[in-house]
C-alpha cells in the first residue's frame, strides 16, 4: 500500500433490524396485556373498596350530626344536611364533612334515605358502575347495612 493510497475501512452499520424491533414490540404488547388485565381488575376493587370507605365515612360524620342534634337528617335533607345547617334544626355544630358531599367513584350520587329499612339508621348505597339498582361484580350495590 502507497502513502497516497487512501485506507479502506470497513464500517460496521450500528442499529437494529425490522425484525428485531417487531420481536421486541411485540414481546412489550403481551406483557402490556397481561399487566394491563391484572391492573384493571385492581382498579375496579380499588373503587368498590373506596366506596365502602366513602359510605363507612359518610355514617361516622352522620353519628356526630345526631349526637349534636338529636336525629339524623330526613331523606329530604339527605347527606347536604352534613355540610349546610338544614332549615329548623337546632343544635346543628358542621359542618360534618370537610368537603362538598362527593359522588362515588363511577360518578353517580349516593342514595340517602333516612329513615332506612334496614334498622334505625339511615340507608345510604352507591349503585356501583352501572348507576342502577342491582347488578353483580363491579356493577352490585354497595349499602351501609351490609359493610
Amino acid at each position: 500500500m502507497t502513502a497516497t493510497q487512501p485506507r479502506l475501512k470497513t464500517r460496521r452499520r450500528a442499529g437494529i433490524t425490522l425484525i428485531e424491533m417487531l420481536v421486541v414490540v411485540t414481546i412489550i404488547a403481551l406483557f402490556a396485556a397481561v399487566v394491563g388485565t391484572t391492573m384493571f381488575k385492581k382498579t375496579d376493587q380499588a373503587r368498590v373498596t373506596a366506596a365502602k370507605l366513602q359510605i363507612s365515612n359518610f355514617m361516622d360524620a352522620l353519628g356526630q350530626y345526631k349526637l349534636d342534634t338529636g336525629v339524623f337528617p330526613t331523606s329530604e335533607q339527605g347527606l347536604n344536611a352534613l355540610r349546610v345547617k338544614p332549615d329548623g334544626v337546632n343544635n346543628w355544630n358542621g359542618p360534618y364533612l370537610p368537603k362538598d358531599v362527593p359522588l362515588d367513584q363511577w360518578g353517580h350520587a349516593f342514595v340517602y334515605k333516612y329513615p332506612g329499612e334496614h334498622g334505625d339508621e339511615p340507608d345510604i348505597v352507591s349503585y356501583g358502575a352501572d348507576g342502577q339498582p342491582g347488578g353483580e361484580g363491579i356493577s352490585a350495590d354497595i349499602m351501609s347495612w351490609k359493610n
